[in-house]
């Protein structure tokens, strides 16, 4: 075998090491030439042939390896600049305006007796990268489609709000209502993005940092699903996202960067705002954010480009023959960048230029003015042009836009890249004196002297602000605006519901599997099958849905270009360019983010989808939370389904499997409408009032959560007396006690009723209990419900009190309650103070672990045996039946011994 000195491995990185050299004579003339150059131009000049060279293969479709990283300096070179279409000196104006108005907002927001504060900073540092792209790019909604989707970010707001106020869209009363949407209602402005606080101005909460990046990767990739199923005309549309490279250590930011290359959606550009401080400090001090980002947005197949340095720059660097300055540029640290955005001119000149006599060449003409006003990209309008430009216009790939700024850009001296500039609010006199000379605005002394400094508007017929609106007129109206024109959809009748209604018969099935027939018959609707979005994280087959692979099809926009190893079945894997069904692979996350995008189309493009996402309910709420919140933010609809859930009922999971308190979680969030039913027939029910209430004629912004089990059972048929009221409201009696003398009353939700079922027959032959059973097919709801009712009565004392729909429901019902369930105890005790009697719960409360589901639920105590003890415990207290009975029960049962239960039915469908 060959040594490896003797296999003469050309280069390791990236190209072949083992490619045998076919023409050893060619190779070592091309590898004297090289030497030849590094021996009498050097290394510098040699790596620049290297990388012309590159360039040119790359132009000749030659196949080599990315770089991971490139020069610190401009990525488009300015010979290759565009030409700048715009006015830049009325651009400068306006811009001007705009930063004055937004530093004037956060600070009279500052103002004693108010402060609510805000952030100053982050604007001062992107205003340009907004106003090259509110000037020149994004698209309105006027011509009738869905316009560019643009996420700002977050702490932005202020300067989005001082563009709408120059442009007339929001008053002077509006800014001075900053953060204070209660108490000048209805003039109150959000603090940061809030589609539901501002309904027809957001469109996409971000402040949520990490959420904004993912959430426009799925807006750009439901666009093109939406085009490609013939939904919505998206072809126009351009996703932008604009980012903190702080925000950038989110593991949401980056996480599924490898989605938008492989799928090739060039329809989305991330502006990363780099200025290099995260909320605290620099971001990478002894590092540098912009080539650690560089190299992971090349890696992950994104087009990238770097907007570092300003014009003034370009002279020096045409100066640098020998390569010093782009290597000073290399190889110093972000912190020491800050540092010289906080120093004098003349510190600059020593510090960076001052140790080569190259590198001091190049400035000796230059005035220390002139090398402190040395500026960086992202404050240029020709270089930000030139950058926005290239990658709307690059193809196959999404593009990143890597900005240098200074945070706090203007602001003065004071907030200028200091470590403290974010949470810096308020400006002085001479701060406002300052930045106003800076800005060139025609403010008084007088006016910054006396009371709250003002809000500058140049007048509605000035030269500024009409170019503002010629401007938005050509792209098609103002943004950020949200519009809502999907009109109701026209809901299924009846029948799509009568089969699931008519129970399971002597089959027993889980609930999952209950409302997957459910949603097979409502996907067979002609008006509404084809909006159904089904959305899973790599589980199709585990909650029974590989059932819709041959019709609905897995969507892949480059369709399926192999033979699938399952082929000869006929429930066989099928991907297709138009398919329904979103298969996003094992991310709740990204999941989570199609869900959203999907349940917002309504406002977005005008189109109502109805996403139906399946996931682990253990893996729902709690991994995802922080966006079930985004989802309510952005007022999306649609059905989410906790599968598998309970926290016994996954057998042989484990700890980390077993949910007991998705419910629980679902409770905090005010969109969120959540059920746990028992019954297919509920379910019915409970899907037919969301279609209702999301899509209807009187739209609500809600989203449904229902829990749903892989336990099978047997379904009854709905009764001709259905209580779909109570079905709705979260409680309606199931089963009436038939024998025995002494009342009680059960409550038990989802896979907890057939056990809340088997006690009352055990009470009834066993211990002469007449216990009613009821279905609490949504604890959240009764409380919710009750909470309004409590809130009602409490201001209006001299009305007739209202009673909550519990109360009402249980008034006629003797006691005691005993209410039991596959969630721990906190999820039946919300509604403890408002049942009408004596009330206990019981819950599977700690941990969960694998085991037979029998051994689980006696371990909880909330077996069939354990609810017959609760009942008798409570009329014991109340001296219907004597004390002796309690013990008599645990020695029957052997409540004690867990391995003595039943271990119920092993395994069980989705």
């Amino acid at each position: 075998m060959a040594s490896g000195s003797d296999r003469n491995p050309i280069i390791i990185g990236g190209l072949p090491s083992q490619v045998p050299d076919f023409d050893p004579e060619e190779t070592k003339e091309w590898l004297d030439s090289l030497d030849a150059a590094i021996d009498a131009r050097g290394r510098e000049r040699a790596r620049y042939l290297m990388l012309r060279l590159i360039e040119r293969a790359r132009e000749k479709r030659v196949a080599v390896p990315e770089m991971r990283s490139t020069d610190y300096v401009n990525t488009i070179a300015t010979k290759d600049e565009p030409f700048f279409p715009g006015n830049e000196e009325i651009e400068r104006k306006i811009l001007n305006a705009t930063r004055w108005n937004a530093a004037v907002m956060v600070s009279r927001a500052q103002r004693p007796g108010i402060g609510v504060g805000g952030h100053i900073a982050t604007f001062a540092s992107s205003a340009s990268l907004y106003d090259v792209g509110f000037n020149h790019f994004f698209r309105g909604k006027d011509q009738g489609d869905g316009g560019d989707q643009i996420f700002f970010q977050g702490h932005a707001s202020p300067g989005i709000y001082a563009r709408a106020f120059l442009l007339d869209r929001l008053s002077e009363t509006q800014l001075d209502g900053f953060r204070q949407e209660k108490s000048k209602y209805p003039n109150g402005l959000s603090s940061y993005p809030h589609p539901r606080s501002m309904p027809d101005f957001w469109e996409f909460p971000t402040v949520s940092m990490g959420l904004g990046p993912i959430g426009a990767i799925y807006q750009a990739r439901m666009n093109r699903y939406m085009h490609a199923r013939g939904i919505a005309d998206t072809s126009k549309s351009h996703v932008w996202a604009f980012l903190g490279d702080g925000e950038m250590d989110e593991p949401e930011s980056l996480g599924q960067l490898s989605i938008a290359a492989r799928e090739g959606l060039d329809n989305l550009t991330f502006v990363v705002n780099c200025n290099l401080q995260r909320l605290d400090g620099p971001v990478r001090g002894n590092g540098k954010i912009m080539q650690e980002l560089e190299s992971q947005f090349r890696g992950a197949g994104w087009n990238v480009i770097k907007l570092i340095w300003d014009r003034s720059w370009d002279p020096l660097l045409a100066q640098d023959r020998d390569g010093v300055l782009v290597n000073k540029l290399n190889t110093t640290p972000d912190g020491q960048f800050q540092t010289y955005a906080t120093e004098t001119g003349a510190y600059i000149r020593e510090h960076f230029f001052g140790g080569d006599h190259r590198l001091r060449a190049m400035v000796e003409n230059m005035t220390d003015h002139q090398i402190l006003m040395l500026g960086r990209g992202g404050h240029d309008h020709r270089k930000i042009y030139a950058a926005y430009k290239a990658a709307v216009e690059h193809q196959g790939q999404p593009t990143v836009i890597l900005a240098q700024t200074v945070k706090g850009w203007t602001l003065g001296p004071n907030f200028e890249g200091r470590n403290a500039t974010h949470q810096m609010k308020k400006l002085t006199v001479d701060d406002l004196k300052r930045f106003r000379d800076r800005l060139h605005l025609p403010i008084a002394d007088k006016e910054l002297e006396d009371g709250l400094p003002p809000y500058y508007h140049p007048g509605p017929e000035s030269e500024e602000i009409q170019y503002m609106h010629d401007r938005r007129r050509a792209l098609g109206g103002y943004v950020p605006t949200r519009v809502v024109r999907a009109r109701p959809l026209t809901l299924p009748d009846d029948k799509a519901y009568a089969a699931v209604k008519k129970g399971s018969g002597q089959q027993s099935i889980a609930t999952t599997m209950a409302f997957v027939r459910l949603l097979k018959d409502l996907m067979r609707d002609k008006e509404l099958g084809k909006r159904f979005v089904l959305i899973a994280p790599d589980e199709y087959r585990t909650f029974g849905m590989d059932s819709f692979f041959p019709s609905a099809k897995i969507y892949n926009p480059l369709g399926q270009q192999y033979e699938a190893v399952d082929r000869e079945l006929l429930l066989a894997y099928k991907e297709s360019p138009t398919g329904q069904m979103l298969h996003d692979g094992i991310s709740e996350a990204g999941c989570t983010a199609s869900l959203i995008a999907a349940g917002s189309a309504y406002a977005t493009h005008g189109e109502h989808l109805i996403p139906v996402y399946v996931f682990y309910s253990m893996f729902g709420f709690q991994r995802t939370g922080d966006q079930f919140w985004q989802m309510a933010d952005q007022l999306s609809r649609g059905f989410v389904l906790g599968a598998t859930a309970g926290r016994t009922t996954l057998t042989g999971e484990g700890l980390q499997h077993a949910d007991g308190h998705s419910q629980l979680l679902a409770s905090t969030n005010p969109a969120c409408v959540a059920y746990d039913p028992a019954y297919g027939y509920e379910i019915a029910h409970i899907v037919k009032d969301g279609l209702r209430r999301m899509y209807g004629p009187e739209s609500e912004d809600v989203f449904y959560y229902l829990t749903v089990y892989n336990e099978p059972i047997q379904h009854p048929a709905e009764p001709a007396d259905v209580d779909v009221e109570g079905i709705l409201k979260g409680l309606h009696r199931i089963g009436a006690g038939e024998s025995g003398s002494i009342p009680a009353q059960i409550m038990a939700s989802g896979v907890a009723v057939p056990w809340a079922l088997e006690a009352q027959r055990i009470l009834a032959e066993e211990w002469n209990v007449r216990a009613d059973v009821w279905s609490a097919t949504s604890w959240n709801e009764l409380r919710r419900d009750a909470v309004a009712v409590d809130e009602h009565n409490l201001l209006h004392p001299e009305e007739e009190q209202r009673v909550p729909y519990v109360t009402r429901k249980l008034s006629g019902a003797e006691g005691p309650f005993v209410a039991v369930s596959d969630w721990m105890r906190s999820v039946p005790d919300q509604i403890a103070r408002w049942v009408p009697g004596p009330y206990t719960s019981l819950g599977a409360d700690g941990f969960g672990f694998a085991d037979t589901r029998g051994a689980a639920r006696r371990y909880f105590h909330i077996d069939a045996q354990s609810i017959v003890l609760a009942v008798l415990t409570e009329l014991a207290r109340a001296g219907k039946v004597d004390g002796s009975a309690l013990k008599q029960a645990i020695d029957r049962y052997q409540l004690l011994d867990v391995s003595a239960a039943d271990p119920g039915a092993a395994g069980g469908d989705a």
